[in-house]
Order: structure tokens, then sequence, then C-alpha cells
């Protein structure tokens, strides 16, 4: 039983696609060694691998059933095309968004017949295999037990919440990373040149395919859908290089002048300190936008924000550094676009937390003494005394230890000689620092440093 002529038809449309079609269907990868990024699973004798029948015995020697994890625009749908093409079947696209059970069963009852009339197996691909329900899902555990079909089910969400354990435990779990700067670059410099693509009908200078790159955000499919827009604008326009402008106009997205390793970096993050140090919210965040929308490295900024929590802040807000700390750990979890709303949070506190640079100012003090060579020897009770032969050296004679006393304070000498008098550190009134204020006084008048 040979194909109908509808199949056939679909099938040869597949091979070739028309000029018509989107630039990034045109330009999807048609074996594994072109697609871009996912290094790591495309290495000699890797499941995807073998699964296109590049294992040593030079036959499909895959799993039947694979889950492909990762952000929107990585390769999941380009993989699964990959591997019908390479194994010559037949290639099925189903959305969990808009298909159903009935929809998932009408896929295997052709795949059934395929392979039974004419020997033709079907690759599913099933997107946003999330969003089936646990009884859609169980749908699927037949026709991947039976190998009826080669499913390859893509998710942007854990699997481990969002996949039935049947499913899960049937399925190899392949977990694909952001795409880089330079995947991205490559990507469009293939389609700018290749004849599936744009065949060289338009350049695009460096400032504008760094535009892109920002616009992209790992994103390859975001990527070429610009790019295509964009050139299209330049080309009606008669232009035979895609402008800056152009692509502004085109998506709808000034460039932000911002240059990652140059002057833009640092002074737009000393705008972003000196914002918060100078409790302009508002400020502040125009400049943290800036550098989100320029992709800067989150890391970076929650460093920064992390800084200034002891350096402008301190004692006067002691909750601003584990604020700082938490958002630079779930940055370091998270990555963008999220990470934009925990730094617009650690951002905000920051810049409305009440302000003091005493410990920066208490700390500089104290290593500038220490760099003149104020130091002196440790004072004789308050040496370690622990070791055989240390009290023959009064070592630790005459200490008192403050907690056998009413008020937990020892008045004796803690500074060596030439710094006794020192005083480092000058407590504000602001905020929570006021109560350190008022300690500091206690502590040195009980201490005998301070006269009433």
């Amino acid at each position: 039983m040979e194909p109908d002529l509808f199949t056939a038809a679909a099938e040869e449309r597949q091979e070739k696609e028309p000029p018509s079609s989107p630039l990034a269907v045109r330009m999807r990868p048609r074996t594994l060694d072109e697609v871009v990024g996912q290094q790591h699973l495309l290495k000699p004798g890797s499941p995807l691998r073998r699964l296109v029948g590049e294992g040593t015995s030079g036959s499909p020697a895959g799993p039947s059933s694979v889950i492909l994890w990762g952000p929107p625009g990585t390769g999941k749908t380009t993989l699964a095309y990959v591997v019908s093409k390479a194994t010559n079947k037949r290639f099925v696209e189903l959305s969990a968004i808009t298909a159903g059970v009935k929809e998932v069963r009408a896929v295997i009852d052709g795949a059934r017949r395929a392979c039974g009339g004419y020997g033709k197996e079907t690759v599913l691909f099933l997107d946003e295999i999330h969003r089936f329900s646990k009884a859609q899902q169980d749908s699927l555990l037949p026709a991947v037990e039976n190998r009826w079909v080669t499913l390859i089910a893509a998710t942007t969400e854990n699997p481990y919440f969002s996949v039935i354990s049947p499913l899960l435990s049937r399925s190899l779990l392949l977990t694909l990373e952001p795409l880089t700067d330079d995947d991205i670059r490559d990507l469009l410099r293939r389609a700018l040149a290749d004849e599936r693509g744009l065949g060289g009908a338009v350049a695009l200078p460096e400032d504008t395919e760094d535009h892109l790159l920002r616009i992209a955000g790992g994103d390859a499919r975001r990527a070429l859908t610009a790019l295509e827009a964009a050139a299209g604008a330049a080309l009606d326009k008669g232009e035979t290089e895609i402008g800056l402008t152009t692509l502004e106009e085109t998506v709808d997205r000034a460039a932000v002048k911002y240059d990652r390793d140059g002057d833009q970096h640092y002074d737009v993050a000393s705008a972003l300190i000196k914002s918060i140090r100078g409790s302009d919210v508002d400020a502040a965040l125009h400049y943290l936008a800036r550098m989100i929308e320029a992709g800067e490295d989150p890391r970076f900024i929650a460093r920064r924000l992390m800084i200034s929590a002891s350096e402008d802040i301190g004692l006067a807000d002691p909750n601003a550094l584990p604020i700082a700390v938490a958002a630079a750990q779930a940055v370091a979890m998270i990555g963008f676009p999220e990470a934009a709303l925990t730094l617009s949070h650690a951002t905000i506190a920051l810049a409305l937390a009440p302000k003091s640079n005493a410990a920066t100012t208490a700390i500089g003090a104290a290593l500038d003494d220490v760099r003149k060579g104020l130091a002196g020897p440790v004072p004789p009770h308050l040496r370690d005394s622990h070791y055989k032969g240390a009290g023959k050296l009064g070592h630790g004679q005459g200490y008192v230890y403050p907690h056998d006393l009413p008020e937990g304070i020892a008045a004796q000498q803690y500074a060596p000689d030439a710094l006794k008098d020192r005083e480092y550190y000058t407590p504000t009134r602001h905020g929570a620092e006021a109560r350190y204020a008022d300690a500091v006084e206690w502590t040195r008048q009980h201490l005998g440093r301070r006269r009433s």
C-alpha cells in the first residue's frame, strides 16, 4: 500500500520549503552538524547521534521517546525535524496548546497505518507537552510502549514536575542550554549568506548585528524573525545593508547606547549606584533598565547592589545586605528575563533604605592607621593563654571575662597602647543605626574611654 497523494504532496513540501516560508523555517538545519549550540548533546556516540543512526552499528539504536527541556528558541523543534529527516521518517508536529487526545490518537492511528502499509515510521513532535493534562499524557503511553511512533516532546518547564512519571521513565531527558551570542551570530551570518535564507541580498553592519543579538536574548527564532523583517524593510527602501535605524523602526525597539566592555558599562553602573546612594528610586530604576535592556550580565548588577548595601546603607538598615545577597542568589538561579524582577526588587529596597556610610568610613580609618604602622603589640591579658608555657610569659593574666559581670562588659584595655583612644566607628542617627549609636555611646562610657 502506497501513501495517498495528499500525504506524498505534504512530504514533498517538507523537503523543499517554499520561498514564502518564514526565514526561521527555511534556515532550519538539515543535519545535526548544521545545528548551532547544544554541543553537549551532539558529541559522537551521544543519544541524538544514535537516534539518527550514527551509532557504531550504523543503524538507529536510540530511544523511542525523547523529552527536550530548554528555554524557547534553543532548537527543540529543529532537533526533532533533523531526526525525522536523518532517519527518513514521517514528521508530524502537534502543539499541546491546540491539540487534544483526539488529535493525538489520529496521529497514532495514521502512524500505524503508514508503518504497516508502506513501512514508513513516524516522528511525532509534541510541543509544550507540559500543557497536557495527566489524562492527555496517558494517551501517549501505548504509542511509546509499542514504538508506533518516535515521540519527541518539548517543554520549557521542569519535566519532573510537568510530565507524568510513566512517560518520563520511558523517555530520555535531554536538557538544552541557552544559545550564546556567538551561536546567534553564527546563525545570523549563515542566514544572510545562504541561498535558503537571504542569499547575500543585504549586509548586516556590526552595530546592527549587536542590536539584533540583544533583541534575540539567546532565542534563535526571535533573531531570525527580526532579521527577516529588517531585511525586508531595507530592501523596500532600496538599501543594500540593514541600518541600525531600519532595525529599530522594524522591531520597535531602540538600540541602547551601551558598550559592555567600554565607558558606558562603567558610567551607567556608576549612575545606578549613585542614584541608590542619593535615594532617587526612579533614576535608579532607569539605569537598571538601561543595563538590562543592553544585555548586561545580571550577576554583575547583583554584585554592585551587594556592595552598595554595605557601602552606602550599612547598619541604617541591617536588612539591606541580606536582601542584596538573596537577590544575587536568585539571579544566579533564574537568569533573564525573570531576573529583572529580582533586580528591581532589590534596587527599590536599597534606594528607599535609610543611608549610612559609617561602616565604610570606620574600616577605612582603621586600615589607614594600620598602613601607617600604628599597630603595636597585643596587650598581654588578651593574648592566647591556652598553650603550654603561655602563663610564664604573662599571657592572659588579668583578663576579665565579660560574661561574669552583671552588665556583660569589662572595663579593660582591648586596643594596643598606640591606639587605645582611637574611635573609628561614628554611627549616624539614620534608621536602625540610631540604636547602634546609643549602644556605642553606652559601651564606650562603660569601657572608660568616653568622658561623661
